[in-house]
């Protein structure tokens, strides 16, 4: 059995290579940020960058600050005042959790745009020294 011969552009393909068809399916984990970053090395702005973390940290924010209107509430109104006691110190937590999530993740962010600059000076290095 004889392969016939491959053209060097790869143009020419073999019978059995025309009778698969291409896969269309994509993996979600291949399409996450984190690939994109490792990959593209062209510069975003600060707001591509932070602006998860800034909406944490809003979000948060807004929370804790509804939290503590309605504790508040719950020492001035006296209808409904088990639901304030209740509810209130419930959003106050998830404000909270959720603005001190967003400011630790901020430094980690820092943290990890400076170890990708290392890599991308260390890379540049090595192709200068290893390509001649």
């Amino acid at each position: 059995m004889e392969i016939p011969p491959r053209s060097p552009d790869g143009s020419e393909k073999s019978p059995q290579g025309k009778e698969l068809v291409p896969s269309n399916t994509e993996s979600t984990l291949c399409m996450s940020s984190r690939s994109e970053s490792v990959w593209t090395s062209a510069s975003r702005s600060k707001w591509d960058i932070y602006h998860k973390p800034v909406i944490v940290v809003s979000v948060g924010a807004a929370t804790f600050l509804f939290g503590t209107v309605i504790t508040s509430l719950s020492c001035f109104l006296t209808k409904n005042k088990n639901v304030y006691k209740m509810s209130g110190p419930a959003f106050l937590s998830l404000g909270l959790m959720l603005l001190v999530c967003g400011l630790v993740w901020i430094p980690i962010i820092r943290k990890k745009q400076k170890q990708r600059q290392k890599s991308q000076f260390l890379q540049s290095l090595k192709s200068f020294f290893f390509s001649r």
